[in-house]
């Protein structure tokens, strides 16, 4: 008994454009075609359209089919390797997962309860700030600080939580490469320093030893020290050191040039 092309696709669900597609790609060619183009499908064709859309559930891609039943690769094999993407796609859906969970946390502990009083505050810290810069890295670093307070204005506190949540992340990144036991001064903590680098350098291109001497506010500024501190508690002494090596080794000026 043979089906027309519609009988199938009402059966099974799939269209008959799917259907023609199948025959098209060599996955499913018809018993036969009539001379008025129509085409007609038996038992053994129903049979390997049943496989087709089991290996479609799960997760199986048309070629991966195909090979499957041209008994190019058997079954289970297919399976095994198409289990080790869901495996390797479950990983990466853990790791995002954990990301979203992490940042909703760096939110709610960045949030801003009262506006007035947070810029207030923010305010008079960057008086201290400014006036600590100065001292610490030269009048340089001051004007770049003032540059870096004209490019916040206008910012709401809703930009200043992303901001802090941001900061957050980024300490949580460096902290992480502490704990695997990188030292300060290994390429993977320079890596990793590279991007608190390149977050400073938004704003002002600090010199070598300018720079070696930011890494000392994790030790000496009790607000810097605070920041690294909730990633870890280890991170200060670890982070100062890790940026004195980024000056130094990263930082080395071309030869030639002072």
């Amino acid at each position: 008994m043979q089906y027309s092309i519609s009988q199938v696709a009402k059966a099974s669900g799939v269209s008959a454009r799917m259907l023609r597609h199948y025959d098209a790609i060599g996955l499913l060619t018809p018993a036969s075609v009539a001379a008025n183009g129509y085409r007609w499908y038996g038992r053994p064709e129903l049979l390997r359209l049943q496989r087709i859309l089991l290996l479609r559930r799960l997760g199986l891609g048309l070629a991966e089919i195909g090979a499957v039943l041209g008994d190019q690769v058997d079954e289970a094999a297919a399976l095994r390797g198409h289990l080790a993407q869901l495996e390797e796609e479950r990983r990466r859906l853990d790791r995002v997962i954990a990301t979203v969970e992490e940042t909703i946390t760096d939110l709610a502990h960045a949030r801003i309860d009262d506006p007035d009083r947070f810029f207030a505050g923010l305010r008079k810290d960057g008086a201290t700030m400014r006036q600590s810069y100065r001292e610490t890295f030269g009048e340089g670093a001051a004007v770049a600080f003032d540059t870096a307070q004209a490019a916040q204005v206008g910012l709401t506190a809703a930009d200043y939580e992303h901001a802090a949540a941001r900061s957050a992340a980024l300490f949580r990144r460096l902290a992480a490469v502490m704990r695997s036991g990188a030292a300060p001064e290994d390429p993977a903590a320079l890596d990793a320093v590279a991007e608190h680098y390149e977050s400073v350098s938004h704003f002002w291109q600090p010199t070598a030893p300018a720079y070696a001497a930011m890494g000392g506010l994790y030790l000496n500024d009790p607000r810097q020290r605070e920041l690294a501190e909730r990633a870890d508690p280890e991170l200060p002494a670890w982070l100062a050191r890790a940026i004195e090596a980024y000056a130094r080794v990263r930082l080395v000026p071309p030869l030639g040039k002072a």
